[in-house]
């Protein structure tokens, strides 16, 4: 295994400057950078084996083809899923949600049906419910949560017979915490409803394996694992895709097209219409192997040791609040935090100032928001790239910010 501390070396946009500083990148949970190998396999893909995959007998489409079944492989792999059959490409985590809403969610619920989520859902796996209860009747509910982040005491109970879907982030995009996987999944099949989890903020910080986890659909991006932007998985459970009616129509998920009549391809194939991202599941492949490279245990043990370290400095600022929980053990590589009278625009238009990205808003997470009464925050996330010396220098400009705002403290 390759050592994480040198990680950092592989990104070429780690070498820019903005505003004559060294830029910093902070901001890992929206997007997470590229590393040189995973451009170079993608570049050399479409440079050299560029073809419309499933389409033609030429020599462009059968490479195209292989590498884009290839990749399907990977993710088996990668995730421990049980067959390629299991594994649905899509162009994000919220594409994979709609798909499950619309396929599943909308045919196989009705009224007096409850659909369970919690408070904190980034809104792909919020407003997909909203609109499921909205069309077909059934009753969307949330768990709550406590000021540290955990559910409250009887929440699970709202899991009950008239139960059919729950829905939950495995690690929260806000909280940086990871919800009680195993808890919530066997009370949710103990009264026969499914689970949808969604691993956009687990699957490139931490092992996922779907047959330990026994979620019944489980959805992650491949830009926030150092892949390109564009290319999504939906890894589901195959009695349950099988029974599943498409969600797009048109080329390569047909079987045979008549008239009047059409038949649907086998799975995967049945939920992949039209020419797909062959160049996206290239590079999430490279970007599968890159990650193996350093070892999913080593990345997330490395993730904990810069919690560990950046968490208690951030707490010791005067006029700095961390969101949800205060133990470093609870946070995999996501801080959310307000300043005092400071907007977290203006706090991260500051940092920005000096060469380091974080992000701020509500972080497609406003209930969560309303529900702890803060509209806003900053949001510092980190990965296998970042340094101790990175998070030094962000103390460093935080610790300016209500004196640049003009503020005595």
């Amino acid at each position: 295994m390759r050592p994480i501390s040198e990680a950092y070396k592989d990104f070429p946009i780690l070498k820019r400057e903005h505003n004559g500083h060294r830029l910093i990148y902070l901001d890992s949970g929206a997007t997470a950078q590229i590393p040189q190998m995973v451009a170079d396999r993608v570049v050399n893909h479409m440079l050299y084996h560029n073809g419309n995959p499933h389409r033609g007998s030429h020599i462009l489409a059968i490479e195209a083809s292989e590498a884009y079944e290839n990749a399907r492989e990977r993710v088996v792999e990668f995730i421990n899923a049980r067959e390629r059959e299991e594994i649905i490409f899509t162009r994000n985590s919220t594409e994979s949600m709609n798909l499950i809403a619309y396929s599943y969610g909308l045919n196989n619920l009705q009224a007096g049906d409850k659909i369970v989520i919690t408070v904190a859902e980034h809104h792909a796996n919020l407003v997909t419910w909203q609109f499921v209860a909205n069309k077909t009747g059934a009753t969307l509910e949330y768990m709550y949560l406590d000021e540290s982040g955990h559910l409250k005491d009887g929440e699970i109970n709202k899991i009950d017979e008239y139960t059919k879907i729950v829905a939950f982030a495995h690690v929260s995009n806000v909280l940086g915490m990871e919800f009680p996987v195993k808890e919530l999944t066997d009370k949710a099949h103990s009264v026969g409803a499914v689970v949808v989890l969604d691993g956009a903020q687990s699957t490139p910080h931490m092992k996922v394996d779907m047959q330990e986890l026994d979620c019944d659909f489980f959805v992650f991006s491949g830009h926030k694992m150092c892949a390109s932007q564009g290319i999504g998985v939906l890894y589901g459970k195959r009695a349950l895709l099988e029974a599943m009616p498409p969600f797009l129509l048109g080329g390569d998920m047909i079987e045979y097209v008549k008239e009047q009549t059409t038949t649907f391809n086998e799975l995967p194939y049945k939920f992949e219409a039209g020419t797909p991202n062959a160049d996206g599941a290239v590079a999430l492949h490279a970007a599968m192997d890159y990650l193996d490279s350093f070892g999913m245990d080593a990345i997330e043990a490395y993730e904990e040791e810069l919690v560990a370290y950046v968490l208690p400095k951030l707490m010791d600022i005067p006029h700095v609040h961390v969101i949800g929980s205060t133990n470093a053990k609870e946070k995999h590589g996501v801080i959310a935090f307000t300043v005092d009278d400071v907007h977290p625009h203006d706090v991260a238009t500051i940092l920005d100032s000096k060469g380091i990205c974080v992000r701020s808003g509500h972080h497609c997470a406003q209930p969560l928001g309303a529900f702890y009464k803060v509209a806003a925050s900053t949001r510092l996330s980190m990965y296998l790239y970042t340094r101790k010396e990175d998070l030094d220098a962000f103390l460093d400009v935080l610790k300016t910010v209500r004196t640049v705002m003009g503020f005595e403290d």
